[in-house]
């Protein structure tokens, strides 16, 4: 969406007040007072302050994420040994069995083999009680002596199903971070199935191998299979878990369904259908999923997290935080729920308090690559250059491992710290003598654009940071003169009626202002220009054209968010043009990259 064309949308409202504004007094926005400083001071004010708050009316801002799959299903999380049916909380089957004393020890396997509980059983007692050691000791985390027990129980019988399978247990939970493990638990588990190929359970402890060595469609053909063999709720969950990481989020649901279908009462089961309508964009029903989940299980943090996610995407502010907070209630260190709900109030225009999320996600997460990013870019915002750099540098030093992609995080901060310093080096300048589109480099900002890893031939770098050039200060509102307050207030409550009162639409009161701003000054340089017929653009005096109007919209916009790259197209490379700029342009969820042409300005 060009925010130029975004603006003048709402050209009728702005007509009537261009009227009201001759009789007005005309304040220099952009001369008089830094925009940053207008921007930053407090965005609400309390009312009942004789005159220092803004008139009652005038008042008015997941990519596929990870979950816990273990969250409500003691049984979900992979290499469990899936004959043991364990329940929720506490049963003695799915207790930890660390640091069993040798007499515990034997006792359990007594106990596991009296129960048929061993996986493959023979006729034989004393066989099953041998397998039930080395099946305990899996239990224990003791993987190498299980590995060591299945393999001289094989020497006598090479081809004991029970003590093959077990060994390719114990190889892949000994850890799929060395391939060699990984590759011998594969080989235990095939054996298993040309010596026993009627049982599910085998296709899907293969399926649970290689899934996480990145052989998706190889591990989604096992749960078939085994689904084939024998359908069970676990097993539908499993694909479905699949398919959903695979973002095939229609056949995922299906999965999903037809895993409740079989057992209705499975929280994390739910929530993971919630999350397929999510990412369809199915909202209410997405929503509808996670209250469901929480109905099953109360304490599902989750699914609190989720909800107010979902509440967030459709704009509504007030059930997002909420939610947020009822997670945090649970667990207030949970960081996923403190990086979401930080990304939201940076989204709504509440810096401060954003900063404030991102400071604490990184108390609890030190490394946490999207909370750096987003603590530089609010200090950034708030005009607070020096930490807001030193953050985004911290981001720049975590090179991502050989073969690991980039994180969006990574490729984008190299342009937010490039973009930083510029604005920066420009902040004792007015606004109307610098310009963003004739400064920049042209590949700069194409790369910028499409989200391109920062390569760019003979590229000079913006000037550091100069001590001579401070931060931008805190102001509240009753520190300006009462023309101002009055000048800010209105402008609120101008940039409020340029929201789209639509689900999908988050305000944020930071752009409001911005926008209310812009309207202001666009009054005024049309009051001047009737006076004079002149404007002043980049220290130099000429006629005023249409589109100096725009070019102020589109500067307000522009330092709203740091993050956004808001660009004139027309002003890009010849050659970007030629090949179809918009056709490149990477759409990314919660965010957006705004360009505007000669063609949409004259909307």
């Amino acid at each position: 969406m060009a925010a130029a064309a975004a603006f003048w949308c709402c050209w009728p409202v702005l007509a009537v007040l261009l009227v009201v504004s001759v009789t007005r007094p005309a304040f220099s926005l952009t001369e008089q007072y830094p925009t940053l400083s207008l921007l930053q001071q407090e965005l609400y004010r309390p009312q009942g302050q004789g005159g220092r708050g803004c008139p009652e009316f005038l008042v008015a801002d997941w990519g596929g994420e990870q979950y816990a799959a273990a969250a409500g299903d003691c049984d979900s999380s992979f290499l469990n040994f899936h004959d043991l049916d364990c329940e929720l909380q506490g049963s003695p089957a799915c207790e930890s069995l660390l640091s069993l004393n040798t007499e515990k020890l034997l006792s359990q396997a007594k106990l596991l083999a009296e129960q048929k509980r061993v996986p493959f059983a023979t006729k034989d007692d004393s066989i099953n009680e041998e397998l039930a050691v080395a099946y305990v000791l899996i239990g224990s985390g003791l993987y190498d002596e299980a590995i060591r027990h299945f393999s001289t129980v094989l020497e006598e019988q090479p081809e004991l199903i029970s003590a093959i399978y077990g060994r390719g247990i114990a190889y892949g939970k000994k850890g799929l971070h060395d391939i060699k493990n990984a590759e011998l638990a594969l080989f235990e588990l095939s054996r298993v199935i040309s010596l026993a190929p009627d049982h599910p359970e085998v296709f899907e402890q293969r399926a649970e191998i290689l899934s996480p060595l990145g052989q998706i469609s190889e591990a989604l053909a096992d749960l078939t299979k085994a689904i084939q063999l024998k359908p069970s709720a676990r097993l539908y969950r499993h694909r479905g878990t699949l398919y959903f990481m695979s973002e095939d989020y229609a056949t995922a649901y299906e999965d999903f369904q037809n895993s409740l279908e079989l057992n209705k009462n499975q929280p994390i089961t739910v929530l993971y259908k919630g999350l397929t309508f999510f990412h369809r964009g199915l909202l209410k029903e997405a929503i509808e999923s996670f209250k469901e989940a929480l109905k099953q299980k109360a304490d599902f943090i989750d699914a609190y997290k989720s909800l107010g996610q979902a509440y967030r995407e459709l704009g509504n502010f007030e059930a997002a935080t909420e939610n947020f907070q009822k997670a945090l209630m649970l667990n207030p260190n949970h960081v996923q729920t403190i990086q979401l709900g930080g990304m939201m109030l940076y989204h709504h225009g509440s810096l401060e308090e954003a900063l404030k999320n991102f400071k604490r996600c990184l108390q609890l997460e030190p490394y946490n690559e999207v909370c750096q990013y987003m603590k530089g870019l609010s200090h950034v915002s708030l005009g607070q250059f020096y930490e807001g750099i030193k953050a985004q540098t911290k981001v720049m030093l975590n090179d991502p491992l050989p073969g690991q992609k980039a994180s969006t995080e990574y490729l984008k901060v190299k342009y937010l710290r490039e973009y930083s310093r510029y604005l920066h080096a420009h902040l004792d300048t007015p606004l109307t003598e610098y310009n963003v589109d004739m400064d920049l480099p042209g590949k700069f900002k194409e790369h910028w654009a499409k989200n391109l890893p920062f390569l760019i031939d003979d590229y000079e770098e913006q000037p550091g940071l100069q001590p001579h050039i401070k931060d931008v200060l805190h102001q509240k509102l009753e520190n300006y003169k009462p023309e101002i307050q009055e000048m800010i207030c209105v402008a609120d409550h101008l940039g409020s009626l340029m929201q789209h009162e639509t689900p999908g639409f988050l305000p944020n009161k930071r752009t409001h202002r911005a926008m209310g701003l812009a309207a202001l000054e666009v009054m005024q340089a049309v009051q001047r220009t009737w006076v004079n017929s002149k404007v002043r653009i980049n220290g130099k005096s000429r006629l005023m054209q249409w589109r100096d109007m725009f070019d102020i919209a589109v500067k307000w916009r522009r330092i709203t968010d740091p993050d956004q790259p808001v660009l004139w197209l027309d002003q890009m490379p010849s050659q970007s043009l030629s090949r179809g700029f918009n056709n490149h342009i990477n759409l990314i969820r919660y965010s957006e990259i705004s360009f505007c042409s000669e063609s949409c300005a004259r909307i």
